[in-house]
Order: structure tokens, then sequence, then C-alpha cells
């Protein structure tokens, strides 16, 4: 019997598979040891993506995970964030020309509440007009392609690339640009968080409204 195997046994404790969500392929993200699942439930792991597909080139973007539930043996995850890395997003920038982000909230298909942060580098330096043309375009194929895609479909479309290379293909016709990354993509809520979160805010307007007809009742 291994060392590893008797000091598991002897303390109670046990190696995880941390995997990855299936849209990843249920590629392992790493090992964890606990002797109790409430230990690492809730947990978070950050890889690059290169390292989830061997390609060294993708080492530039970082994928951050959640443990959200525990098996025997494995850790299961969902995605939370995409993020590029901030020497990659450095070198991106170039003396003379625009850099062009914007940050936007938006409900996928499936009632994911998501922050996405685009950004569009130009080869010289636009004017106010043009950036804040720039700036639209992205705002608007954002917001598009979140009310016609799940969150897990959104995912994708921002680390396959398909949604900058959307976001370069019109917004170029506006100035000349060197190129369109999403920076950041970030689960902000899930459906049943942003229903609450509704809820709530009915709850807090039908209150209001009740507080404005006893002042009128008060008044008469």
């Amino acid at each position: 019997m291994s060392e590893r195997s008797v000091s598991k046994q002897k303390k109670g404790k046990r190696w995880y598979s941390i995997l990855a969500p299936e849209q990843f392929d249920r590629a392992e993200l790493g090992e964890t040891f606990a002797d109790e699942v409430e230990q690492i439930n809730g947990r978070t792991i950050e890889v690059t993506l290169g390292e989830l597909t061997g390609d060294a080139g993708a080492n530039n973007t970082k994928l951050t995970f959640k443990i959200t539930d525990v098996g025997s043996d494995s850790a299961y995850t969902e995605f939370v964030k995409h993020e590029l890395t901030r020497d990659y997003l450095r070198s991106l920038v170039r003396r003379g020309a625009s850099k062009i982000d914007v940050n936007v909230t938006v409900l996928t298909k499936d009632d994911y509440r998501v922050q996405v942060q685009p950004v569009a580098l130009t080869t010289k330096k636009a004017d106010n007009s043009q950036e804040k043309a720039i700036r639209k375009v992205m705002i608007d194929l954002v917001e598009e392609a979140a009310e016609d895609h799940t969150f897990e479909e959104l995912v994708d479309s921002v680390v396959e690339g398909r949604l900058s290379s959307a976001i370069y293909g019109e917004a170029k016709t506006i100035y000349p640009l060197r190129r369109v990354e999403i920076q950041k993509l970030d689960l902000e809520a899930r459906p049943e968080e942003v229903a609450a979160e509704e809820e709530a805010a009915v709850d807090v307007d039908e209150e209001d409204v009740a507080v404005d007809e006893d002042a009128e009742a008060d008044e008469e």
C-alpha cells in the first residue's frame, strides 16, 4: 500500500479530482485533499485555457471554475469567469492608438446575469465620435449575443473567439482596428438568484405603493 493511501486512512482524508463542466469535456483541473465535503464545496480553481486545451498560445486566457458538487472521489465545477492576463492586455496597447472598452451587463436566454467586457484596439488614434460609435457596436452585439444564447453558448462564443470576431467585423467599418478581444466575462447571478432579486424588488415596490396609499388616506 502506498504512503499516500496509508496517510489517507490514518487521517480520514481523501483526494478529490476537480473536474471541469461538461462543456469543457470534464477535463481534470487538478486535485484537492480534504476530510469533509464542506471543506471543498464552494472553492474556486483558476487554470489557463492553454492548460485545458494543450495549446500554449492560449495561456493568456484565465478560466475560473467553482466547485458546486462533490462525489465520492470527484469534485464537479461550474464556469464562473473568463479573463485575459494583464500582461497580455498591456502588450496589445500601442502608443498613438486608441483602446476602447466597455462593461456590459446582460441576461442570457436562460436568465444568467453576466458582465462582459469587450475591448477594441485601433491602428491609429480615433476621435471621440468614432470611439463612441465603436462602443455602441460592442454594446449592441454583446446584448444580441446574450439574448440569442444560453449562458453555456455565450461562454463558448467568448472562449472560441466568435463574439470578438463579430464585433471586429462590424466595428472595423467605423475605424480601422488592429484587434478586438473579450477581456473579461464574469458570472454575476444564476437564474434562481436573478428571480429572487426580482421578487424582492417587486415586494419593495408593493410596500412603497401601500405607504403612498396610506399617506393619501391620512391627508383626506
